[in-house]
């Protein structure tokens, strides 16, 4: 059980790494923290109202904060109503975080899904194997046992509080 927990450990350690560093990322996602802002230009039908802006541009998250004659300003953007015109401004990931973040988020649809299995179950094995290392008799698998409960109450209470 040892050994396969150390060669087990040892592969996992970059799989780990990157999981960490794009947990760490993900979680100032709502900010523009490490992105890079671009602006794009898109040419849509002229005259679309501010209700149906956000579809015909497919924008996810589009959200309208006022007109003007001809322009209507929406989160992140501008559009003229005359021309057709869409201002967007974007903020992304540089190209290596954003594949990193890509692992968090990945569905059935995703072949990376397999991965995240993978590791899943892997943490699962080390969770289950690190209390073979020692006889459930000695003081230190005892304290493993109060470490391994404090940890829970502090996920669930952090979960629920």
């Amino acid at each position: 059980m040892r050994i396969l927990h150390r060669y087990l450990g040892f592969f996992l350690a970059g799989i780990m790494a990157v999981y960490a560093l794009s947990g760490i990322v993900l979680i100032f996602r709502e900010t523009d923290f490490l992105k890079k802002k671009s602006i794009t230009t898109e040419q849509i039908a002229p005259g679309v109202d501010a209700l149906h802006l956000g579809k015909a541009l497919k924008l996810k998250r589009y959200q309208f904060e006022q007109e003007e004659g001809d322009i209507i300003y929406f989160k992140n953007g501008e559009y003229n109503k005359t021309t057709g015109v869409a201002r967007i401004s974007k903020s992304e990931l540089p190209f290596v975080l954003e594949k990193m973040t890509k692992l968090h988020k990945a569905t059935t649809n995703d072949p990376l899904y397999w991965l995240n299995i993978f590791f899943g179950c892997s943490l699962l094995f080390f969770v289950l194997s690190a209390f073979w290392m020692y006889l459930p008799k000695t003081k230190i698998f005892k304290a493993g046992l109060v470490y391994a409960l404090a940890g829970v109450v502090l996920t669930l209470v952090l979960l629920f509080v």
